[in-house]
């Protein structure tokens, strides 16, 4: 029996996104490119451990190269960073199609939006795919929704547009070091959504979370 995806060499690993086995050099080259890879295949967990060894990330070629955003955002706002790194991963729970290449679109133009707002003019551009749009409407709302949670329960003080700004930049720089760039890569919404409990994607009957 010859692997199902060459017809040449024999199948030596069992491929969850074939439900049959494959050979092991289509599994390295058809891995999230042509093949929907789940993120529980140990071999697609194996080889993003690789990748994260031998990553470089070259800081001229991320979006916003200009800006770095400094520990202290980070540990100031992980509330708002969570929220928005939630919404993410439950829109990708109810759009399984949705890849990286998608997630960074809506979060790259959700923080130019962001960044035209701080400076005192309002201009959007959305991506124009519907699932990067989808997503991109969803980062909105999320943040609506965060506003008005944080509002209710008084924990901070009103929430500026260069804050939620800085906070997109971050997730969007984020996301261009750890996505792989193929067709059907998940790797950084597996990140997004490995900061959450599975519990908390048990279809809950808000889109926000609030960790304490």
């Amino acid at each position: 029996m010859a692997c199902p995806i060459c017809q040449k060499r024999k199948p030596k690993r069992y491929c969850p996104a074939k439900s049959a086995s494959i050979c092991s050099v289509c599994c390295g080259t058809e891995r999230e490119v042509t093949l929907d890879c789940p993120p529980d295949c140990p071999y697609l967990v194996e080889s993003r451990r690789h990748e994260a060894e031998r990553r470089e990330p070259d800081w001229s070629k991320v979006p916003f190269a200009e800006t770095r955003i400094p520990a202290s955002f980070v540990e100031s706002h992980e509330q708002l960073i969570l929220a928005l790194s939630y919404a993410a991963s439950v829109f990708a729970r109810d759009n399984r199609p949705l890849v990286d290449t998608d997630t960074l679109a809506a979060f790259q133009q959700l923080a130019e939006a962001y960044r035209t707002l701080a400076s005192g003019l309002y201009y959007e551009q959305p991506p124009a795919g519907p699932l990067a749009h989808g997503l991109y409407v969803a980062l909105k709302a999320g943040i609506e929704d965060f506003k008005k949670t944080a509002a209710r329960e008084a924990k901070a003080l009103a929430l500026r547009d260069s804050e939620i700004r800085d906070a997109l930049i971050l997730l969007t720089q984020v996301g261009s070091t750890r996505a792989n760039g193929r067709p059907k890569g998940r790797a950084y919404l597996d990140f997004l959504r490995s900061q959450f409990r599975p519990e908390q994607f048990a279809r809950p009957e808000s889109n926000i979370i609030v960790v304490p």
